[in-house]
Formats: C-alpha cells, structure tokens, sequence
C-alpha cells in the first residue's frame, strides 16, 4: 500500500504531538497507522467512506468513521498546527529566508460550507488563504481561511500578523527579511505594517493605482524570484484533498494544509530509510 510518509518518520516527527489522555491511549491499532490512514485521504482525495482501511492498517481494522472521529478530534485541538509549529523549530536552520513571498490562494469549495462564498473570477464558490513560503518554496505559514469573494487586501494588517506571529512563535526571527508580493497588495497599509515589524515589503505597483505615489522601494530582480511560490501552488495541488475542498468545517480545511506542509517538510529535511 502506498504510504505518504515512512512509519519512522510519523513515528518520531508526528506521534510526539498526540495528546494521550489521563488514562491513555484507547485506540486498538498504533496510532502511526491511524495517522497513515489520514495521509492517504490527504494525498489521494478519496472520500473517508472510500478509504482502503482494509490495506492501511497491519492487524485490527479501523471504520472508517472511527478515522475520522480522530482527525476531526486532532484537528480542533489544534494538533497539526502544533506539530508544524515543532518541526519548524527543530529545522529552522535549514529554512532559507534570505527572501521569502506572500500569496494569496482560492480553493474551489465543492460541498459549500464554512469560510465559503461565490468568487466571480473562478466562477465557483471558493475558500481563500494567504500563504508565506520561503526562497526555495517551502510553505511556512497560512492565514485563516476567509470568503473567497474577499481580494487579497481583505483584512490584510490582521492576516499578515497572523502569519508572521505564528513564525516568531516558531523561533523563527523576521527581521529585516525581504518578503515579496505582487500588485495585488500593493497598499501603504501593509507596507507599514511590514515595517511596524521589522520586515521589508518588496511589492509590485498595481497599475491601477497610478494616481497614487509610486516612489516606494521596490527590487525587480528580487521579485523575479517569485516564482517559486508558484512552485509550492503546484506541490499543495498535488495533495487532492486540498486541490478541492470537500471539508465544510474550517478547522478540517486547516488541519489538511498544515499536514501538507509538514509531508513537503520532512521529505525536504529528513532522510530515514522506510522499515
């Protein structure tokens, strides 16, 4: 059966940040094998009641509504986002902020649900996030999911403090990056916000805007480097369950992205040999 992750790398990465409640641990199958269960939905997008449970677990089998009831309990007590939070971390050392982007992201919401509108331009109802990668692409952060029918500067003082806050929490030092965006957050709002904590906003001049001053710094040979969010788009997409989302709770939506960062993370940084 196809695994996302080897059993040693779940086993030492991801385990350490299941609660285990004051009596224990009641689950009857390992708890990597339950977590397997749920990388295999996040990477093929197949829907719980579809999923091979028959293949994914060693000896006793798991429903899989009891799989579920798992991510679903893991996912409103915030476990991924803890778990992402640790292994940034651990491996802050190997993140390359010597420049680093912003960009904005719609998800097609198929089932409709929580944080969901219509979005004229994808023509579709969707979900919005604002990710933060660093200079190799490598997803560090998100915002919290809002309407997709929002553009990219709704709320963005507030988002933008949501994903460097949670990268400071990290022990991850902001200070004096360059961080890229492209016209659609050029605003004196943001730019000062950046610069309230530490960081420079390298942003391109929407030309819709060109009533408005454009004296503000801006390095075109840094921004060619965008590319590589672009780049990290496509490894998000390649997990289904994000491609598309069929959640129609938020914390559900979150828990899959920030398990999605933690597999591009370790396969990045960690070289074990599967058992």
């Amino acid at each position: 059966m196809y695994k996302v992750l080897s059993k040693d790398t779940i086993e030492l990465e991801i385990v350490p940040y299941i609660p285990i409640g004051k009596r224990g641990f009641k689950s009857k199958v390992p708890i990597c094998e339950i977590i397997n269960c749920i990388l295999y939905k996040l990477k093929t997008g197949v829907q719980w009641y579809l999923l091979p449970v028959l293949q994914l677990f060693s000896q006793e089998v798991l429903h899989y509504k009891t799989v579920f009831g798992y991510y679903r309990q893991w996912c409103k007590a915030g476990i991924w986002k803890d778990c992402w939070s640790g292994i940034l971390e651990k491996n802050k050392s190997k993140i390359d902020l010597s420049s680093a982007d912003v960009d904005g992201s719609h998800t097609t919401a198929l089932r409709g649900g929580e944080a969901v509108s219509y979005q004229g331009m994808k023509k579709r109802k969707t979900t919005k996030a604002l990710y933060l990668t660093d200079r190799s692409g490598l997803p560090l952060a998100m915002s919290m999911p809002v309407c997709g029918n929002h553009n990219d500067l709704f709320n963005i003082e507030e988002h933008f403090e949501e994903l460097t806050d949670f990268l400071r929490r990290s022990g991850i030092s902001l200070d004096g990056l360059f961080l890229d965006f492209d016209a659609g957050f050029d605003a004196d709002n943001l730019r000062s916000k950046a610069s309230q904590l530490g960081i420079i906003a390298n942003i391109a001049h929407n030309k819709r805007n060109s009533g408005t001053d454009n004296d503000h710094y801006f390095d075109e040979e840094l921004y060619k480097k965008r590319y590589t969010i672009e780049r990290t788009n496509a490894w998000l997409d390649s997990f289904r369950s994000i491609l598309n989302r069929f959640d129609t709770t938020v914390t559900s939506w979150i828990g899959f992205n920030y398990l999605a960062f933690i597999v591009i993370a370790c396969k990045k940084f960690i070289k074990r040999k599967s058992r």
